[in-house]
């Protein structure tokens, strides 16, 4: 399963991966972290049945995993769901749906207000019939505080070879400090290995929590 081998390179430093790796990411300031993470992603035109992982997801200070909702191309056929990869704790993965270029689905990730866990909802946006209805996952992650915001194209043994990838309409909440320059600023992006575009981002403040809202990031191609 997926769940068992999306692991970004600095999780585990020093292991071997055969991935190919073009991220962007944005970090919460001192003291503060991720509570939320909402948008919507444009389907590119899948080229083959291949292993492309592409996604946004939140990535937590211990280092353990990632909360994600994935892009998954391995049958040929594009499939979207949401899931924690890998271990620590152990989680089934979430439901999800196919998906084909053009669709443009949403996503939205947020901790429950019980503070008990993160739920996770996804909506098929089809570009030739109605929306469908939500698929809800529920995830035991309430002990992870989440410092990482990532937007991610994961690459096996197979070239960028699909196009740019949209993410439009994007949320990131942060708990915990008034600080916006993460949001206002560029975010990391690894390794240079990716030419990108954001525009919109703007930040707004209540109290101690910052909601960071981006028109849109696109990952143009390589660098």
């Amino acid at each position: 399963m997926l769940i068992l081998i999306i692991i970004l390179p600095f999780l585990f430093a020093g292991q071997a991966t055969a991935a190919t790796w073009y991220f962007l990411r944005y970090f919460a300031p001192s003291g503060a972290s991720f509570t939320g993470l909402t948008g919507q992603m444009v389907v590119p035109t899948l080229p083959k049945a291949a292993t492309y992982y592409l996604w946004p997801g939140l990535q937590p200070t211990d280092g353990s995993g990632v909360y994600q909702n994935v892009l998954d191309g391995r049958k040929g056929t594009w499939w979207f769901g949401s899931g924690w990869c890998c271990s620590n704790p152990n989680l089934p993965w979430g439901g999800g749906f196919n998906t084909y270029a053009g669709d443009v689905n949403s996503f939205s990730n947020s901790r429950n207000s019980d503070g008990k866990g993160w739920t996770s909802t996804t909506i098929h946006g089809s570009s030739t019939s109605s929306a469908s209805s939500p698929v809800n996952n529920t995830f035991a992650l309430a002990n992870k505080s989440f410092n990482q915001a990532i937007f991610a194209i994961e690459l096996y043994d197979v070239a960028w070879n699909f196009g740019p990838l949209t993410f439009k309409n994007v949320k990131i909440i942060a708990a915990g400090s008034t600080s916006t320059s993460w949001c206002t600023s560029s975010p990391e992006n690894y390794n240079s290995a990716t030419k990108y575009t954001i525009t919109g981002a703007k930040a707004s403040v209540s109290g101690t929590t910052v909601t960071c809202s981006i028109d849109s990031i696109v990952l143009q191609s390589p660098a």
